[in-house]
């Protein structure tokens, strides 16, 4: 049983709003934080699209009153001292920038209360590259979730050589809890478990785009004409984000990744197109 009761969760973004809305589907107090009250607002809306997607998608017990609660477990700040101030645990959902990372944990050391532990959600960067800016090393640790996390009910989890194993447990049970399944990573490895399959993948897609090779329709029809699966990498880029897929290329010095990342800059995000969660990506979506 987790000793964990009230979480923060710090980015009201895609992963941001479903990590919170799971968390507080499980019955956990839950504080949706970001940086303003506008982006707040547009959370609002996230929350309640993913309450309705729950019942749609026939979650168990969310038509019986769970999406209900779990807006109900929820809420809101856009004043990080008060949102932290009595959190068992913060999980960090911001962009996928160490710089960035590093401002929110400097902060974070002076406003959270000794007893919280910090998680970050990085997808790609070590949690040893950020441990000494929380101030608190043995209870910090990288706990990664996929998109869709109702589904795709995977909860990473890996420390660093100072995170306390009690600590390392206490995040398990959490994960176990909130009705994840917890993959224990022995030890720091980039990309994770997953990632470290996906991202060569997704590189892989964004060079034949950068090379001229295919468009990002042909490259995904041959991928799920020839495997079977339901989605291409270009479809996953856009429901992981265009954004999160510009600063991570953005950050990798290899030409390739670089000029993945000036093609998504100047032909998609700088024309608003952010992937599903605009309703334009590499493709268009329905609105809902």
């Amino acid at each position: 049983m987790t000793t964990i009761k009230k979480v923060t969760v710090l980015g009201t973004g895609v992963l941001g709003s479903q990590i919170a809305f799971q968390t507080a589907f499980h019955g956990f107090s839950v504080i949706a934080y970001d940086i303003n009250s506008e982006i707040i607002e547009r959370a609002k809306a996230r929350f309640a699209g993913l309450a309705q997607t729950y019942i749609d998608e026939k979650v168990a017990g969310a038509a019986d009153g769970g999406s209900a609660a779990a807006l109900a477990n929820i809420s809101y700040s856009f004043e990080l001292g008060a949102a932290v101030k009595d959190a068992d645990l913060v999980i960090e959902v911001v962009p996928e920038n160490l710089e960035v990372k590093l401002e929110v944990y400097t902060e974070l050391a002076k406003l959270a209360p000794p007893k919280t532990i910090f998680a970050t959600n990085s997808s790609t960067l070590l949690p040893s590259a950020m441990k000494d800016a929380t101030g608190r090393p043995d209870r910090f640790i990288a706990l990664h979730y996929a998109n869709r996390v109702w589904v795709h009910n995977t909860a990473e989890i890996m420390g660093t050589s100072a995170t306390a194993p009690a600590v390392f447990q206490t995040i398990v049970d959490f994960a176990t809890a909130t009705g994840m399944v917890p993959i224990e990573i022995k030890k720091e490895h980039a990309g994770y478990l997953l990632n470290s399959l996906l991202v060569p993948f997704l590189s892989a897609a964004g060079d034949l785009l950068v090379d001229g090779i295919a468009e990002p329709e042909m490259v995904d029809k041959t991928w799920r004409i020839g495997t079977g699966a339901p989605l291409g990498p270009f479809q996953i880029f856009d429901i992981v984000g265009l954004k999160t897929a510009y600063n991570i290329a953005a950050m990798n010095p290899d030409p390739k990744r670089q000029a993945f990342a000036k093609l998504l800059k100047e032909s998609y995000l700088d024309q608003g197109k952010l992937g599903t969660s605009t309703g334009e990506g590499f493709y268009s979506y329905p609105k809902k």
